[in-house]
This record gives structure tokens, C-alpha cells and sequence, in this order.
């Protein structure tokens, strides 16, 4: 065999690899005896049938199969002979293949790239301080009141904190949004509503509880609204102020229920000091939680701007496929239609395509790492990641069990996913941490 390597890059290699007439005779007659142990014909037992009879019946596979063995071996001897870390086989073109003749592999691969290793160990990482104040438990407390609230009309303007129910309908430029957008109806022209007065979480109209405080039952107003330069649900008005005449039709006050013997029974607890100290801890959970992803992602970023390498074009173009189609179905399900997606393709692939290029940097970073530190994916590991995973995509643990089975791809990178999270971990546990002063209620 001889093998012949060019660089076309410096993570990709060109390789023509060539193999004698011996050594494809060899492989033809591998695919010979397979063959034989069933093949059918009339008037001979399996395993007897004349080789001419074989190749007559069975040709066109036998010359597929004969093919496949060839490349697989010129692969194998690649890697074995040239000692290259080939991380994607990008092409393969085999040539001509025929028994007893010499052939001619070309293979194009993706190889992981050389660099040195960073100092990974001490690596700086904050932490907040994760006892909670007293403040912050009578937020969680009010919180929790408020999901039990009661809301009375009231005969009054409206106050921070109220629900207005309203109707409204919006223009453009004096055009009616309903026609602008009549598949997103709820932006042009809605008859009844409810939304709160300046209110943390907004409703379909960005920055409308905010105009409603003081407006009482009958009054009409008309206000503007500027929607996001990134306002994917309706494209038409992303970056553009639209005008809304809103009527107002009820006021209702939020009444918290009180501190009684039924609201700590429906939490759970006795008095006031338990629930207190149900929520302090909750707080704390929540707290290490926080910490705990933030040191990872400081970790991460800390390792990654360390070292500088060119990453395989392979690696990061199916990365960013994956980037892709988690950017287009998380906005799917918040409304956004598949003309914004086109409108603003380029830029999209552009920023995924760099994302992408950051994951794999890291990918090779947190892959030396678990090497240099002997890092591995136990029976354990697996079944803990089929149960988180089951239990995110609400599956039967057994059948993603069953189809990480039959899938080789599928578990190879489950496997190298607990690998990474494994090698994060360690980074964790050894980097250098400071605790920051708490912050002010």
C-alpha cells in the first residue's frame, strides 16, 4: 500500500492511497467466502456453489461490497501507517475497483488540530453569595400571594399593579395593521383584552401597560408603540412606531389573599416562619444553581481565550446546522414566520456559523482535557443522561434507551456530551473562586 498526503489546509488533509493487485484480491476474496455461506442456487447446498455461479448472480453487490472493504482498508491503513487523528472523513472517491487489479483510493479528511494545552486548573470564577435576604424572602412570599390573588372592579383610574381590560386597534402609517398583517390578527384590531398596568412581563404590545396608568373604565387614548428593530412575529413592523387607539372597558384591583391558616396549608406549612424558611431554602437551591452555571460558562470562556487554533471546516458546518435549527424552532414556537427567517438569512447564518466556531474550539479544548486527565463515560453516565433526557422530552426512559441502541451516531454524541459536562465539572472544581459582596436589596 502507499499512501501519499497533502495538506489542503491546516486541519485538512488530502490523501491518495494505493493498493496492489494482491491486496484487492485478498479483499475480492473476503467478499467471496461472505457470499457463498448463503448464497441460493438451485441444485447446490449453501457453501457449495461454484465461485462463476457467485459472481454470475450475485455481481453488482459483490463489486458494492468489494468497494466498500477497499476504502475501508485504504482508510484504515491511512490512519494506521500515517498515524493521522482524523476527526471527519469529508470525501471519498474510490476509483476504479475490480478484482485482481490494483486500485486507487482518494479520501479527503477533516484531522484535530494541533496546540498546546493551556494551563487549565485555577482558572478565575465569581460567586454571589447564596444566602438570601430578608427582602428578597418577602418578594418570593408576595410573589406567591399574588398567584392567589383576587381581583375586584374597581371604580378608579388604574393603578401600577391593576388589570385593564381593553380593546384596541392599530395602524401603520394610516394603514389598519389588520391588513397589513391579517394572519396576526391579535396586532391589528382585538375587541377585548386584558393587560396590567406597568406591569413586569409585557403583553403582546411592547410597552402598552406602561401608557394605561391613570385611564379609568370609558376613557380613550390614543398611544404609540415602538416595536423591536428585532421583532420577528410580524416583520412588517419590526423597528417601526404604530399607532393604537385603545378604549378602556374595566378596571379590577389585585387583592393578595391574606396570611392565614388556608394559605399556609396550601403551601405546605404551618405559620408564617415555616413558610419563610420553606422559601429561604428554595432561595438558596436556586442560588447554588445559578452559581453553579455561571462558573461554568466563566470556566469556559476563561479556557477558550487561552489558546487560539484554526478548528475542521466539517466540525463547524455541522455545528452550525445545529445552531441553526434550534435558533429557527425556539422562535417558531414564539411566533416568528419563515419570511423573517429568509429576510435575514445571511446575517443569521453568519452569527451561527460563529457561535458554531466557538463550540467546537471548545469541543477540542474540553477533549484534551478529559484525555489528559483520564476522564470516561461509565454505564452510569448513560442512564443518567436517558433519564434527564427522557424526563426533558417527556419520553419513556426505555425507548430512548432503545433507539441510543440502534442509533451508533446517536450515542457516540451522548457519550461525547457527558464527556464534556464531565470535563467542565473538573474545570470547576479546580478553578479559583471570589465571592462577591451581596448585592443591594
Amino acid at each position: 500500500m502507499n499512501i501519499q498526503v497533502n495538506d489542503v489546509s491546516e486541519t485538512r488533509k488530502s490523501l491518495i492511497i494505493t493498493l496492489d493487485a494482491t491486496e484487492v484480491e485478498t479483499e475480492h476474496k473476503a467478499v467471496l467466502a461472505e457470499f457463498s455461506q448463503y448464497a441460493q442456487v438451485p441444485g447446490f447446498r449453501p457453501g457449495k456453489v461454484p465461485a462463476a455461479m457467485i459472481a454470475k448472480k450475485y455481481g453488482k453487490q459483490m463489486a458494492e461490497e468489494l468497494k466498500q472493504k477497499v476504502v475501508s482498508r485504504a482508510y484504515r491503513g491511512a490512519v494506521e501507517d500515517k498515524k493521522l487523528p482524523i476527526l471527519t472523513v469529508v470525501n471519498v472517491e474510490p476509483g476504479e475497483v475490480a478484482a485482481g487489479q490494483a486500485a486507487s483510493v482518494s479520501l479527503t479528511v477533516d484531522v484535530r488540530p494541533e496546540f498546546k494545552l493551556p494551563d487549565y486548573q485555577g482558572l478565575p470564577v465569581t460567586s454571589d453569595p447564596v444566602d438570601p435576604t430578608d427582602t428578597e424572602v418577602e418578594n418570593v412570599i408576595t410573589g406567591l400571594r399574588g398567584e392567589r390573588a383576587d381581583f375586584k372592579v374597581a371604580e378608579r383610574a388604574g393603578a401600577k399593579g391593576d388589570y385593564v381590560k381593553l380593546s384596541y386597534t392599530g395602524s401603520l402609517d394610516g394603514k389598519p395593521i389588520a391588513e397589513i398583517a391579517p394572519d396576526k390578527q391579535i396586532y391589528g384590531s382585538v375587541p377585548q383584552t386584558w393587560e396590567e398596568v406597568e406591569g413586569e412581563h409585557e403583553g403582546v404590545l411592547p410597552g402598552l401597560g406602561a401608557q394605561l396608568g391613570g385611564l379609568k373604565a370609558g376613557d380613550k387614548k390614543t398611544v404609540t408603540i415602538n416595536f423591536p428593530a428585532e421583532f420577528a412575529a410580524v416583520p412588517a413592523l419590526a423597528g417601526k412606531a404604530a399607532s393604537y387607539d385603545v378604549e378602556v372597558l374595566e378596571i379590577r384591583e389585585r387583592v393578595l389573599p391574606a396570611l392565614d391558616e388556608a394559605f399556609f396549608k396550601a403551601h405546605q406549612v404551618e405559620n408564617l416562619e415555616g413558610l419563610q424558611t420553606q422559601v429561604r431554602s428554595n432561595l438558596k437551591m436556586q442560588k447554588d444553581y445559578q452559581n453553579r452555571a455561571a462558573q461554568r460558562r466563566q470556566v469556559t470562556e476563561a479556557l477558550a481565550a487561552k489558546v487560539d487554533f484554526p478548528v475542521p471546516q466539517s466540525m463547524v458546518d455541522s455545528e452550525t446546522q445545529q445552531v441553526l435549527r434550534q435558533f429557527i424552532e425556539e422562535n417558531m414556537r414564539r411566533g416568528a414566520t419563515e419570511d423573517a427567517f429568509e429576510k435575514d438569512k445571511k446575517q443569521l447564518v453568519e452569527g451561527a456559523q460563529k457561535a458554531a466556531t466557538t463550540r467546537v474550539k471548545l469541543q477540542l479544548i474540553l477533549a484534551r482535557v478529559a484525555e489528559e486527565e483520564k476522564l470516561s463515560v461509565t454505564e452510569r453516565d448513560i442512564d443518567a443522561f436517558i433519564y434527564r433526557e427522557a424526563a426533558r422530552s417527556n419520553q419513556k426512559p426505555d425507548k430512548l434507551a432503545k433507539d441510543l441502541g440502534r442509533d451508533r451516531e446517536q450515542l457516540r454524541a451522548a457519550q461525547q456530551s457527558i464527556l464534556f459536562d464531565k470535563a467542565v465539572d473538573f474545570l470547576v472544581s479546580k478553578a479559583t473562586v471570589t465571592t462577591t459582596a451581596p448585592k443591594p436589596a
